[in-house]
Parts: C-alpha cells; structure tokens; sequence
C-alpha cells in the first residue's frame, strides 16, 4: 500500500518574535524543517507534500537544499510537491489547500508539523502499522501530559471511546484538566480525509480550520477512529518561542554528541561542546571542552581539536591537530596537518598534507602544498604555495591593489624571510629565498636570493 507524508510548514510562529518563518531557526545547525524532512525521507514515502505560506520562497530554498543533501546520488526518492498557503487559516486549511495533490496520490498520509524536529521515523512507521492493522480511516498518537497547556485535549466517553478533540482556546476549565493531548502526528486513509475536509468548519475561538476537527467528523460519518498512547512526550515536543527554541536544541545536541561518541569519538566536556547534527567525525578523534563544530564539517580518524576551536563546513583529513582558538571555514585540511594556535583559514583555504600553519596566520583562498610551514603572523591570501616552502613570520602576500586582487604564486623548497612582502602578482621560482623585510615587486628567478626594498637578485644560489 501507497504511503504518502505531508509536512506542514506554512507559519510564520509569532511567539518566536521573529521575521524568520518558525521552521527556518536553526537547532543543533540545522533548520527546524531539516529534521522533519529526513524523518519523511526515512519512511520511503512515494510522495512528500510540503505546505509553506510565511516566506514560501525561502522556505521552499532552504527545503530544495537539505532534500539535496539527504538524498545525494539515491535513485528512490520520493516525488517532492510544495503547496502554497497564501493564507494561514489553521491546520485543517494547510491539508484543504493540498487537497488536489492529495486527491492524485493514493492510499495512506502521514500529516505532522515542520517544528517538531524529536519525532522519529520509527515512531511514525508503528503508527502507520498499528493503522494499517486496524483497518482505521484516520488515527494518532496521543501522548500524556503533566502540563498540557497549549495541547488538544483528548475528549473520551465514560468507556473510553473517542469523543473529540478539543483544542486549548476551545477548552473548558474541566476539559482543561484532562492530561491525554493530541501532539500533532496523523494518519489518514486519503479519500476520507478528503471526504470530511469538506465539513471542516471555522465555528472556534480562533475563527481557524482545525485538522483535528477530521477525527469527530470521520466518526460521526460511521468511519472507524484510531488512538494509539504513546510513551515518550517528549519526543513530541514543538517550537513556539526561542525558550522552547534553546530547550530542543539542547536534547539534540545532547543525542549528536552521544553518537558520536558511541562511534569512537571521545568528547571530553560534552556540556560545554556542539557538534552540528549534519557533522561527520572519524574514530578516536579527540574533542577538547568547548569546541564548536557547524555545517556539513567532516573530520576523520585520530585528530585532535583542542578548546576554543570553531570549524564550519569544512573537510578535514586523518591524524589532524588543531590547536587552541583556531578559526576554520569552508576550508580542506589533508591528513597530519597542524593547525594553530590561534590561526584562521577561510574561503576555500587547502593545507596538503603535513602542512603547518601556526599561530596568528591567516590563510585566505589559498593552497599550501605537502610539508609547508607558515609558522607565525602571517597573512597569505590568493596564494598557490608548492611544497616544503618555509614561510617567516610576518610574511604577508599583498593581493589588494585598490581595486582587484591579484595572485601569488611561489614554488616548491622556496625560503621566505621574516617580513617578506610579496606584491601580487607575483611569482617566486623554486628553490629561491628571501632576505628579511623584503619587498618583491618582480618575479624572482629560481634558485636566487632577492633582498631589498624593493627586492632586487643579489646571487644565484646553488642547486
């Protein structure tokens, strides 16, 4: 039989006090809407049906991109559709808009909100089981709660038959105390759903359309109703201010980062350690207090990041040290590269391997080849460096003119003194050296020492 997901993420969330749509804010680096899609992707639906209304063409932007990187080269992916709900009017309203695209799929939905990113494809597949056996036309999970303020309460009869839902606003003191809510996650067989989506009316406090309205009007109508009590409350939990916003995010991070030591990655203070979600660590790779790792980063086997060390996006090979308060960003590092202290690499910067680059060094969109060292103070940004060069401290390469930047080129076994300036373009030949506080405005020869300001070719050196 068909399964089908339907996520809705068409709210702006105005507790969040927040010009963001709710599902775009970032738990554990990565966006509120991330987690509900590769929950939808694990239960290999044949079609995923996306609501979006508050800054449909963001939310529609950042969705395209992590389907594009929960799916990568797989071949079964489910058939994405995105329905626009230009205006929000509740959560029976959001499944009304899709009532075409559902209408073209057939046999089972399962229905859940963008902004509870704890829900697992497990809990969601016995679901679908426990409805599918049951021969149910809709059911859902209900949870109970010591505080359900804000839930839909589960009304029952005297034998404990479903009666309604009835949702906080609507809610008598009495109905107000019951503790069995409604925590967002459905599944309905398509054409009755599409059925009493035709009887969903606006009659409430809020003026909206309420999906969970379906349950009482599928009942009415003779249709079989599934509940189901779930034992973990917690995994439903939503996002509706930046308080709950901090609270989710902290039990993700706590469940990324006893992952990744389950794996074989020692994290020495996890209290006071995030690891982003979509981050990949090798075994025996050491995390020090107070490190922060974001994006997409891949760090492998047997590295070490010291204390006060952040990493985003970047790729970093096996037996890496990074030591204490080094900055790293959209950056390779080949295996046995040292980092730091405090040194920053960015856009795009590739140490080869066994390459070192000390403290307070700046690498910017530039390659350091195999063995190279840049030890102290430098700047080098635009720059191609051949293999086993030594850089001295202070060195800097010049690549701003005013206008554009130019690039440096310097070649293998090259020996740059202290406070050498290089004045791009430019190229230094291999084998050649600098004497301290060069300036070098023209290509230098291979195999020549330049000293000078501006640098001049004092001799050729021997080969």
């Amino acid at each position: 039989m068909s399964l089908n997901v339907l996520i809705i993420a068409a709210g702006l969330g105005t507790r969040m006090k927040s010009r963001r749509a709710k599902v775009l804010h970032e738990v554990a680096g990565r966006p509120l809407i991330g987690y509900g899609l590769r929950t939808a992707w694990a239960l290999k639906p044949e079609r995923l049906f996306i609501v979006i209304g508050h800054q449909a063409e963001a939310v529609r932007a950042v969705v395209e991109d992590e389907i594009a990187h929960i799916a990568g080269d797989e071949a079964s992916a489910p058939q994405v559709e995105f329905i626009v709900q230009s205006k929000q009017r509740g959560t029976g309203h959001a499944v009304m808009v899709a009532r075409e695209a559902l209408a073209r799929a057939s046999g089972s939905v399962v229905i859940y909100y963008g902004d509870a990113p704890l829900i697992r494809s497990e809990t969601i597949d016995k679901l679908v089981r426990q409805h599918r056996e049951g021969g149910y036309a809709a059911s859902m999970l209900t949870v109970m709660m010591d505080d359900p303020t804000g839930y839909g309460r589960i009304v029952r009869d005297e034998a404990g038959h479903f009666v309604r839902i009835i949702e906080h606003r609507d809610a008598s003191p009495e109905q107000r105390r019951i503790r069995e809510v409604n925590p967002g996650l459905y599944c309905f067989e398509i054409p009755p759903l599409l059925e009493a989506l035709d009887h969903l009316s606006p009659k409430n406090v809020q003026g909206e359309y309420y999906l969970p309205d379906v349950f009482a009007i599928l009942q009415h109508r003779g249709y079989p109703i599934g509940l189901f009590l779930h034992d973990c409350a917690d995994e439903f939990l939503g996002v509706n201010n930046r308080v709950e916003l901090a609270n989710v995010g902290a039990r993700l991070r706590r469940q990324v980062l006893q992952a990744l030591m389950l794996s074989g990655v020692t994290i020495v203070d996890p209290d006071s350690t995030y690891i982003s979600a979509d981050a990949r660590i090798g075994q025996d790779t050491i995390i020090h207090p107070q490190v922060i790792i974001e994006g997409r980063t891949r760090i492998g086997e047997e590295c070490e990041i010291h204390s006060w060390s952040r990493i985003v996006d970047s790729q970093l090979g096996d037996r890496v040290t990074v030591k204490n308060g080094c900055v790293i960003v959209n950056s390779r590092l080949g295996d046995a590269v040292v980092v730091g202290p405090f040194a920053h690499l960015r856009m795009e910067a590739e140490l080869a391997p066994e390459a070192r680059v000390g403290n307070f060094v700046e690498v910017k969109k530039s390659r350091l080849g195999r063995k190279t060292k840049a030890m102290h103070l430098a700047y080098l940004g635009d720059a191609t460096i051949g293999e086993r060069v030594n850089i001295g401290a202070g060195t800097i390469t010049c690549n701003y003119d005013g206008q554009r930047k130019h690039p440096t080129f310097i070649e293998d076994d090259v020996k740059l003194g202290s406070d050498t300036m290089l004045v791009a373009p430019v190229r230094v030949g291999r084998g050649a050296v600098t004497g301290a506080g060069a300036v070098v405005t023209k290509d230098v020869p291979e195999h020549a020492l330049a000293v000078g300001v501006p640098a001049v070719v004092k001799k050729r050196l021997k080969t």
